[in-house]
């Protein structure tokens, strides 16, 4: 069997990475003793287009049938060499990879060497017994489904409904714009956000291509890459949009109010309401717990007056099933609530106020009609801004929000535009990256804005002078000074942490992706494949992998738009052979794998009363193979004899080939 096997062995240097821990002349010479290898070379780089070449020239000129490359992880670049290897003419199955680097060099300061012999045995024990497998093709449906209405989720739609693509833009709010379109100006550039937002805002709900869905919500999601079945829950907004003409009669007569949740609770909206002048679609909605007729029967004013005869206290929420091929997530993100911290002052001191309360509040179109005011309607003398307010903090966010540094910057300008008053910015880094990111800092400087780099230890009302009476007064330690100081102010913006949005949770659920530590989706690989998500087919971009602002949000939308295109213009994606199967006359319908399947690649037939697998869902990683209590699931690419050779290769130095099984 031995003269029907000819393994080549190509072993990467990885730069340091391997080379700096693991000998590779001593690797090299063990691997040419190994059984069935006929070819041992070691390189640079590997997976560089020279090493490649190695790999095809060997494959065609010693005539190799078995590949295997001791590197990096498979996830790296497991494609790259399947490619490699089928350009040459062998079936690209018959690639084994050794991870030498993650699990090897850089996990370990000592016996590196002796690992990796370890791992490379077993990986060409394994090739000995690997066999070709075939892959096959579905369909893509060519339309796509962006869950946000943010400017990342519009930039997306956009993007792709140029490209003369159906695109179902889903956005929980009456209106899209997300949180770009609650901001005053944006940095560095001082451009009115609505002034940029707006245009793109009307652009994609008159778009051809586009199918706007607000106020409404993915609730289910199944299928597989480029055959994506999603149910959408569409909220009842008790106005008929065929109907409304978006008059506003009806806000007007409405005698109803509430707290604004876009104004953040700062201004006042009525129990019928658009959440902004600019709303697309300029369509009101019923708040239900609010509005009289809802809670008492009585009131119907928005009614009564109005004309088109759009209001509908009848209606009730539909379910519409829609099929797409790729799915974008761009569902943004929450900021944090800083009540918790409460040493900070907010919701207990007057005139503490957040981010984008402050955004609001300097908005021309915000409850104060851009002025910068105190609660008691006067304009504040002092403002201090406090950066990182539960970023880079063990007890809360241990991750920098990125753009908190940036936009405290435009806060101390905006006060000295619209002021008189003293500005104090209290940082404890100022991280001001980006193009004329440093410019915009410079000026800021030159405003006459005063810097005290520090963490904030309490924020008080209690003076200890008569200067302190009725003010602010913020203690910190100014460690460029090096001693503590308590600045009197009349106002206090805090810039909280941004965080993943309270939903993320069933969001990975129903599109069966990760989520990170910090809670924002996680990325197939965060420098190869940052916009790729562990299910193929569907994508994240924005805020929703992790906190960034608006050109690098714009940017990765522009990203997911470019990889969901390339999937769906394909027209087909090919199916990995990889995958397990069962065998029916063993299966007991136990369902025990249903459960543990990270892919939800099997379900049961009640037909049949045995478990069935999706071939294209189905990612190979065995988990059922090694749950099934009776034997009846196989990996297709994972013999019982492939994986004890694998084994005797880790445990033995060179050993022969177990017998076949």
């Amino acid at each position: 069997m031995e003269n029907d096997r000819r393994i080549g062995v190509y072993i990467c240097h990885c730069g340091t990475n391997i080379a700096g821990t693991v000998d590779i002349e001593e690797l090299t010479e063990y691997a040419r003793h190994l059984p069935g290898v006929v070819v041992v070379r070691d390189y640079k780089f590997v997976c560089s287009e020279p090493g490649q070449n190695l790999i095809k020239e060997d494959i065609r000129e010693l005539g190799l049938n078995r590949v295997v490359v001791a590197a990096c992880s498979p996830r790296m670049h497991e494609p790259t060499f399947r490619r490699a290897v089928a350009q040459a003419g062998l079936n690209p199955y018959l690639l084994q990879i050794a991870n030498i680097r993650e699990q090897c060099s850089w996990v370990h300061e000592d016996g590196n060497t002796d690992k990796a012999k370890a791992l490379v045995n077993a990986a060409a024990q394994k090739a000995y017994y690997l066999e070709p497998r075939d892959t096959r093709e579905v369909p893509v449906n060519p339309s796509v489904l962006v869950i946000g209405g943010g400017i990342a989720g519009i930039q997306a739609a956009l993007k792709i409904a140029d490209a003369t693509h159906k695109v179902y833009l889903v956005e929980r709010e009456p209106s899209i714009g997300g949180r770009m379109i609650q901001l005053d100006k944006t940095f560095p550039t001082l451009d009115c956000s609505s002034c940029i937002l707006t245009p793109k805002m009307a652009s994609v709900a008159s778009h051809p291509f586009v199918e706007l869905m607000t106020y409404s919500e993915v609730v289910d999601v199944s299928g597989y890459v480029g055959n994506f079945r999603v149910k959408i829950r569409r909220n009842p907004r008790y106005v008929d949009e065929s109907i409304c003409t978006g008059c506003g009669i009806c806000i007007q007569k409405c005698p109803w109010k509430t707290d604004s949740e876009f104004d953040m609770g700062l201004g006042k909206r009525k129990a019928i309401y658009t959440p902004f002048p600019q709303a697309v679609p300029n369509i009101p909605v019923i708040d239900t717990e609010t509005c009289v007729y809802f809670k008492k029967g009585t009131c119907r004013a928005c009614e009564l007056f109005c004309e088109p005869k759009a209001i509908d206290f009848q209606q009730t929420e539909r379910f519409e099933e829609i099929e797409v091929g790729a799915i974008i997530v761009a569902t943004g993100y929450d900021v944090f609530d800083p009540s918790p911290i409460y040493q900070y002052g907010y919701k207990r001191l007057d005139n503490v106020v957040t981010s984008l309360e402050f955004e609001r509040m300097c908005s021309a179109t915000g409850p104060t009609g851009g002025e910068v005011v105190l609660k008691s309607g006067e304009a504040p003398t002092s403002v201090a801004i406090i950066h990182c307010v539960g970023s880079r903090d063990q007890n809360y966010f241990e991750y920098c929000s990125r753009v908190c540094c940036m936009y405290a910057l435009k806060f101390a300008h905006l006060v000295k535009e619209k002021t008189e008053a003293d500005v104090y910015q209290i940082y404890m880094d100022m991280r001001a990256y980006g193009k004329g990111f440093e410019e915009f800092y410079r000026r800021v400087s030159d405003e006459g804005v005063n810097f005290v780099r520090g963490k904030v230890a309490e924020i008080t009302d209690q003076a200890l002078t008569d200067e302190e009476r009725g003010k602010l007064i913020v203690a910190c330690e100014d460690t460029l000074l090096g001693r503590l100081v308590r600045i009197p102010v009349d106002m206090v913006v805090l810039c909280p942490a941004m965080k993943a949005r309270a939903d993320a949770a069933e969001m990975a659920r129903l599109m069966n992706i990760s989520r990170g530590a910090d809670g924002f989706f996680l990325e197939r690989h965060p420098k190869l494949e940052p916009i790729s998500t562990n299910t193929d087919g569907v994508f994240v971009v924005g805020c929703a992998q992790g906190p960034k602002d608006i050109p690098d949000t714009v940017a990765q939308a522009s990203a997911g738009a470019a990889e969901a295109l390339a999937l769906i213009d394909a027209g087909k994606v090919e199916v990995e052979a990889i995958t397990a199967a069962v065998n029916e006359e063993l299966c007991s319908g136990c369902k025990v794998c249903i459960g543990l399947c990270p892919y939800n690649a099997i379900t049961f037939s009640e037909e049949k009363k045995v478990v069935e697998i999706s071939d294209v869902l189905c990612k190979g990683c065995g988990v059922c193979v090694a749950a099934c209590p009776a034997g009846a699931i196989i990996g297709r690419h994972f013999t019982d004899t492939q994986i004890f050779a694998e084994i005797e290769g880790i445990l033995a130095d060179a050993r022969p080939p177990v017998a076949a099984i």
